[in-house]
């Protein structure tokens, strides 16, 4: 095995990541759950991290399942069908959270960037007029994707397999159709929403060094540029994507170790990507700062209508200072 971790270390480290990543996942689905504007109606951003809270802790309990299994079945004697399902639900999920995360991303830079091209916004608009109808094509897509994992890996390979990567129903393909569909996959649940993140942070990049010039232009250099809740969803923004960027990275050469000489387990790429989600879920619960100072506020309320609850109050930091335009995060 790669890295010379054993398999019970991996599980038992996977158990700790997987404990911050299902809180941080959870957390932050209550936070978008709650968060509605005057309207009483939820914010396209809101529903899709939501839908990426839902995938993360999934993948996250179905992985660490797997590995639960795969440590307990040491000779494996379990049907090689069990496994085989069970990595295809968790490959569909993978596929549903690098969407999910790009599709975050770019709600973030349609909200931030604004495009003289005018058949490129009325893209972008139909897109997000859609929301809830995307984050439910994105799983289906992710399942489909998946689906010939149950033709192209024979469980032929099963027994040869077992000694290189010491992990039950990893069946590599042997053929060049299975090798073409595992690139194929990759390219399809890394590298392309990759490419619209990395597009999303040059253009957010862009946008925020000719906002600065522009209110450095017109302070005279005389204050620090302010920007105010859009400074918090660009900072979130960058960090996703550079998040995503070395994960990338990691995950395409974990699976090139995997496919081409097999040298690894594949319950690395699970920890790493259950690393992924923690930090992902942190950087979100970053970004929503201002809510986290409303719930304190809530919960103050509340404990006011009974005295003998008001030692368990939370201090309140308000501030006085004006904010520029906000942005929905």
């Amino acid at each position: 095995m790669m890295l010379g971790v054993s398999k019970l270390t991996l599980w038992v480290l996977t158990g700790l990541v997987a404990v911050t990543s299902v809180f941080s996942n959870v957390y932050m689905f209550l936070m978008s759950l709650w968060n509605k504007n005057e309207k009483k109606e939820r914010s396209p951003s809101e529903t899709i991290v939501m839908a990426l809270a839902v995938a993360n802790v999934s993948h996250q309990l179905v992985c660490y399942f797997w590995m639960t299994v795969n440590e307990v079945d040491s000779k494996c004697y379990m049907a090689q069908m069990f496994y085989t399902v069970l990595l295809l639900i968790i490959f569909s999920f993978k596929f549903t959270i690098m969407w999910d995360t790009s599709f975050l991303t770019f709600y973030y830079s349609t909200k931030l960037v604004s495009t003289p091209n005018h058949c490129y916004t009325q893209i972008q608009a139909a897109i997000l007029k859609h929301v809830t109808l995307a984050i439910f094509f994105i799983p289906m897509c992710g399942l489909a994707c998946c689906i010939p994992t149950m033709v192209l890996f024979q469980p032929d390979n099963h027994t040869t397999e077992k000694h290189t990567n010491e992990d039950c129903g990893i069946l590599l393909p042997k053929t060049t159709t299975g090798e073409f569909y595992d690139v194929v996959f990759l390219l399809l649940s890394d590298v392309v929403p990759g490419m619209i993140m990395l597009k999303c942070c040059i253009s957010i990049s862009v946008h925020l060094v000719i906002h600065l010039r522009h209110m450095k232009a017109s302070n005279n250099g005389a204050h620090r540029p302010k920007l105010g809740s859009q400074l918090r969803v660009v900072q979130m923004s960058l960090l996703l994507v550079g998040n995503f960027i070395v994960y990338l990275v990691v995950d395409l050469y974990m699976n090139y170790q995997i496919v081409v000489n097999h040298d690894t387990s594949i319950g690395v790429t699970f920890f790493v990507t259950s690393v992924y989600t923690t930090v992902t879920a942190m950087v979100l619960i970053y970004g929503k700062k201002t809510l986290w100072k409303t719930m304190i506020h809530d919960l103050n309320t509340c404990l006011d209508e009974y005295w003998c609850l008001s030692c368990l109050k939370l201090p309140e930091h308000k501030t006085t200072s004006k904010n520029p335009a906000k942005v929905e995060n």
